[in-house]
């Protein structure tokens, strides 16, 4: 159990300084996801483009748009998913042999499904900030006073109740492939290359770069569908569905329309995972000390306890 709660703790932990250190690409690759009128003056012709627009119009703090909600989400969306993951593994792995591709798949099936359900309105409420373009002008800005995370999700639910904090939530469950391919390849490499030598930090870092290459180019179209079904939708622009959002979107900007931004999202979220799988092993030993010495002390306050309440009862005997 405490191997799981380790797991757990330095995935969150990984999570967030991966996430930091990426962010500017989350932004571009999320609004670049999202634009549908690529004609426009203010439009967004790629990833150097969208940079400077933001830049220009929004100042430095504008490539960090949601990153509280972000850190949060990571931080409890890498959490349950390593909890969960770790779990059903160490079932798999009692048989005493390396665990199967099929197993494998199925730890991240389930733990990914239960990530997705209880995580998908923190990612909703951060695309919706992400993407939300904040004036530079301080004029404009007394205009749209920038909303802070708490009212962003109050905003959400008054306008479109609760229920649309769940929105994409079936390409969401759809993506769960996502990491089951990446740990699926991750963990196969992983364990070939450890029949010939020890993994350092570079090893984890070149692992998780290349399984998470794989995991996104592979699942990119539901991607931008998942981005797009979390924004706020009208009327005349609604997705009713994964299969109605990938109709839409072949028919009104091509096939390249399922493909926005995938390269300031391949670099993303190759550099996310390779940090991610690099820092989580530094910090899934050091969670490990922490837990133990949490333990040990934990056993010696209830071991005082107990003794106390022993020659409490021998005084009370002796009187």
């Amino acid at each position: 159990m405490s191997e799981n709660v380790a797991h757990a703790l330095s995935g969150a932990g990984g999570g967030i300084i991966s996430m930091v250190l990426t962010y500017p690409l989350i932004t571009v690759s999320s609004r670049l996801q999202v634009q549908k009128d690529t004609k426009g003056a203010d439009a967004y012709k790629g990833g150097k483009d969208t940079i400077v627009k933001i830049l220009k119009n929004e100042g430095f703090r504008g490539l960090y748009s949601g990153l509280n909600s972000a850190i949060f989400g990571i931080a409890l969306t890498n959490g349950v998913y390593y909890y969960f993951y770790e779990s059903i593994k160490a079932v798999f792995e009692k048989i005493e042999r390396p665990i199967s591709v099929i197993e494998s798949m199925i730890a991240g099936a389930i733990a990914g499904s239960a990530t997705v359900l209880v995580t998908n309105p923190i990612w909703v409420v951060n695309t919706r900030m992400t993407t939300r373009k904040e004036p530079l002008d301080e004029n404009e800005k007394q205009k749209h006073k920038k909303l802070g995370t708490i009212k962003t999700i109050s905003k959400i639910i008054n306008e479109d109740g609760i229920k649309s904090l769940w929105q994409g939530v079936i390409p969401a469950l759809i993506l769960v492939i996502n990491p089951i391919i990446q740990y699926t390849v991750y963990e196969q490499i992983k364990a070939r290359i450890e029949k010939f030598k020890k993994l350092g930090n570079l090893d984890f870092f070149l692992l998780g770069a290349i399984s998470k290459l794989v995991a996104t180019g592979s699942t990119y179209p539901y991607i931008v569908i998942k981005s797009r079904m979390q924004l706020r939708q009208t009327d005349d622009a609604r997705y009713k569905n994964t299969w109605d959002g990938l109709q839409k979107i072949i028919a009104n900007e091509g096939y390249s329309g399922l493909y926005k931004g995938i390269a300031s999202k391949l670099l993303q979220s190759v550099l996310t995972a390779a940090f991610l799988f690099m820092y989580k092993e530094a910090l899934f030993k050091l969670s490990v000390k922490i837990l133990s010495l949490m333990k040990i002390k934990n056993v010696e306050a209830l071991f005082k306890l107990s003794v106390k309440k022993l020659s409490l009862m021998k005084i009370k005997n002796v009187q």
